[in-house]
């Protein structure tokens, strides 16, 4: 992209180059700043609302502290565009989040400035405290810039309450408690709620209590009071917080004006607002996310145990739609995946039937509760994992390929994928069923982002019998079993073996855990070569499962995995990402019709 129109973004390379300008000349760089990552992410795409509200910061800090000597952690990593560019990266940022390219949030590889990668939230606290303590006896400061919705994990609480300890009073860590009303939905709770009551925080202060010495709260967009609050700072050692408040989307009217909508747009006409969106010439099946949005609503409206649960991912999960019908049995609860959790387990103990609705990536962050909380006790809670599989732009931190893995290892836990989206509403429809197969089992259904292959998916209810696989296509010599909407690359790869006289059959397993081991004895006593297809982990997951049940019951056949190797997965368009790791339908039959040559003639 040319930069050449842009007075002074086009001669800041570090940020030492914006220490040669005076502090008179801040806000056009501000400004500069602003209309370039607006100029960027109206032709990319990307996350745009919390980067525009961070511009005043962004420059003050790298403008006053001695980066990268200076330690900066952005938490999560949607606010710190304008860190990138201010770091070397101004000429690259346009391949942000695309293959290849840099990663949409603060990665270490990849700048000596990205101090901490943060593709998840709450964690900044927490690692700028041990960098602190690390660096204790050198004059380095180390700054957590940390969003007001990260602010409601209780990780935070942990890191402010160990930061508030006698000890550390001599660290040099800072503290900005970006407060801007915000995650991707509007914040809930009692914290959001205490941060905007003005006196109640002047009076009765949260984080003195925890001996931590707070200030503001001051405008984030007023650069000479940003300025002078932070020199002051500067002078001060030890533990501080500073309060700063700020509007996601500052400087773009529509951003501001709908910034759900705008938190990470596609691209979009700067000048008019509107987004860019694919004209379809054909009718395009629904997302995944809709079709579960959809059913939850038909199916509370029969069953009035069922309650939903998701911690700050209403839109994104369309549990919105559950919200809009039934706000008194829809609960978000917060950027808070372990509390999500325990609290569902709570409205379990009480007859009720959560539907505890978490992103896969996230799901991670509650692995224990899961456990602890849900599996020990024998709880029935629905875990309904969004963003399963491969994700696209938000690269390695947000790919959703263990849960596969860490939850077929659980007892009194049900794991399974849908092929499709009527598989989906059937599953979600089964889970809540009182039936003895589901008495005791934790539930959980994983489907992955964006559109299905299905148009006409609401059908009739029918249920899914628990731990039973089906057969798509009948051929000869070769098994191919996949699990999930991965099972439709595989369909086709069928085709295409066709085509080369290769007639494999295909079973959609659907359950991961109980495994369909009637089935698999047929298969198993049927076929020559064996081939499992998934878009999670290999290692533990259900290429693995496979192979234990032809070990333990003493089947040896060829056996093939065909999943997400073992390196994490960066960021690109999903075919892209398919393509690399060897599950589009042309590299699935590539790997049938080689492994079956090499096989046969062996």
């Amino acid at each position: 992209m040319n930069t050449n129109t842009y007075k002074y973004i086009s001669q800041i390379n570090s940020p030492q180059d914006l220490k040669k300008y005076s502090e008179n000349e801040l806000p056009a760089i501000c400004e500069e700043l602003r209309q370039f990552i607006i100029d960027v992410v109206s032709m990319y795409g990307g996350h745009l609302g919390a980067s525009l509200g961070t511009v005043e910061l962004t420059v003050a800090l790298h403008y006053l502290f001695d980066t990268p000597k200076d330690l900066i952690v952005w938490d999560v990593g949607h606010q710190a565009y304008g860190h990138k560019i201010l770091t070397g990266r101004r000429d690259s940022f346009h391949t942000n989040r695309r293959y290849q390219g840099i990663s949409g949030f603060p990665k270490r590889e990849e700048s000596p400035y990205d101090a901490f990668g943060t593709g998840h939230s709450s964690t900044s606290i927490s690692a700028a405290l041990g960098m602190a303590v690390a660096n204790e006896n050198t004059d380095r400061y180390h700054i957590a810039v940390i969003g007001d919705g990260a602010m409601t994990a209780g990780m935070v609480y942990e890191a402010l309450n160990n930061a508030g300890a006698k000890r550390f009073k001599h660290v040099n860590l800072l503290i900005i408690l970006n407060d801007n009303g915000m995650s991707i939905d509007p914040n809930i709770g009692a914290l959001h709620e205490y941060l905007q009551k003005e006196g109640a925080i002047q009076q009765n202060n949260l984080f003195k209590a925890l001996q931590i010495p707070y200030i503001g709260k001051i405008n984030g967009h007023n650069l000479p009071v940003l300025l002078e609050t932070l020199r002051k700072t500067k002078e001060n050692k030890g533990v501080q917080l500073l309060h700063i408040q700020t509007v996601k989307g500052k400087g773009y009217h529509v951003a501001e004006d709908d910034q759900v909508t705008w938190h990470a747009p596609t691209t979009f006409n700067k000048v008019t607002g509107k987004i860019r969106k694919t004209q379809m010439t054909v009718p395009t099946p629904p997302k995944y996310q809709d079709v579960f949005g959809e059913t939850l609503v038909e199916l509370a409206q029969q069953n009035l145990r069922i309650v939903g649960v998701t911690p700050a991912m209403l839109s994104g999960s369309s549990m919105r739609l559950l919200m809009q019908t039934f706000p008194e049995r829809t609960f978000d609860v917060g950027i808070a995946e372990q509390h999500a959790v325990t609290f569902s387990a709570g409205l379990a103990t009480q007859g009720k039937l959560p539907f505890c609705n978490i992103y896969s990536t996230f799901m991670q962050r509650a692995y224990d509760q899961v456990i602890h909380d849900v599996c020990v006790q024998k709880l029935r809670v629905i875990f309904c994992l969004d963003r399963a599989g491969l994700v696209g732009a938000d690269g390695a931190t947000h790919h959703g390929v263990f849960d596969l893995a860490y939850f077929r290892c659980l007892p009194n836990m049900i794991v399974s994928a849908p092929m499709n989206e009527i598989e989906l509403r059937n599953l979600l429809y089964t889970s809540q069923l009182d039936i003895a197969a589901l008495q005791d089992k934790a539930f959980s259904i994983r489907y992955p982002r964006g559109n299905g292959v299905v148009l006409d998916w609401r059908v009739p209810f029918e249920a899914v019998p628990i731990g039973k696989g089906r057969q798509v296509v009948e051929g000869e010599k070769i098994a191919i079993l996949s699990i999930g909407h991965i099972g439709n690359h595989a369909l086709k790869a069928c085709s295409l073996l066709k085509e080369k006289d290769i007639f494999p059959s295909l079973y959609d397993m659907r359950f991961v855990k109980p495994l369909d081991e009637a089935l698999l004895h047929q298969v198993f006593a049927k076929y020559k070569f064996i081939f499992t297809i998934e878009d999670g982990c290999l290692h533990g997951g259900f290429g693995s499962a496979i192979a234990e049940f032809m070990l333990d019951n003493q089947y040896f056949k060829p056996l093939i995995r065909i999943g997400i190797p073992d390196h994490f997965i960066e960021q690109g368009e999903m075919q892209e990402l398919y393509e690399e790791c060897g599950l589009t339908a042309e590299k699935i039959a590539q790997r049938v019709e080689q492994s079956y040559n090499l096989l046969r003639v062996n």
